[in-house]
């Protein structure tokens, strides 16, 4: 019993002095804007929306989708998303994807197919494969507000 709690307040302190000596105890959180940057900043992301609107538009699995909409607003909302999620100083109000999505018949397929037209636009900016891969993994969890449709 004594040694554990010995070893609880040795474990605590060598927490503090190292939060200490690294100075992490009174700082914030160092956020990693390396996938930001790895995808040129705000200005490499409007590139990237730019070119997949156009993608999207000319793709007929997704042009239902995308042709009678504010695209510009879209593309708008996708550079945010996609800054805020790759680590950049963009922070969206509410983050809620269903209620975009709700009035649209949104499957698996559609879903997959906007995936394969994002990785176009992205081989298209010569965004390397690995940092494809990480963007990608951030937005997968989305799908299960996206799709609605089993």
């Amino acid at each position: 019993m004594y040694t554990t709690h010995l070893l609880r307040r040795l474990a605590l302190g060598l927490s503090i002095g190292l939060c200490a000596a690294t100075g992490h105890a009174q700082t914030a959180p160092v956020i990693d804007d390396t996938l930001f940057q790895a995808f040129g900043g705000q200005s490499g992301l409007v590139v990237l929306m730019d070119d997949l609107m156009t993608r999207l538009l000319a793709d007929p699995r997704m042009n239902p989708f995308f042709k009678d909409t504010d695209q510009k607003h879209i593309k708008e909302q996708l550079v945010v998303q996609f800054c805020q999620v790759s680590g950049g100083p963009c922070k969206l109000a509410k983050p809620d994807m269903k209620k975009p999505h709700s009035g649209v018949d949104i499957t698996v397929a559609d879903f997959n197919a906007l995936v394969e037209v994002l990785q176009q636009s992205m081989d298209a900016q010569g965004i390397p494969f690995g940092v494809q891969n990480r963007l990608l993994a951030k937005l997968a969890p989305m799908h299960r507000e996206i799709v609605n449709v089993p």
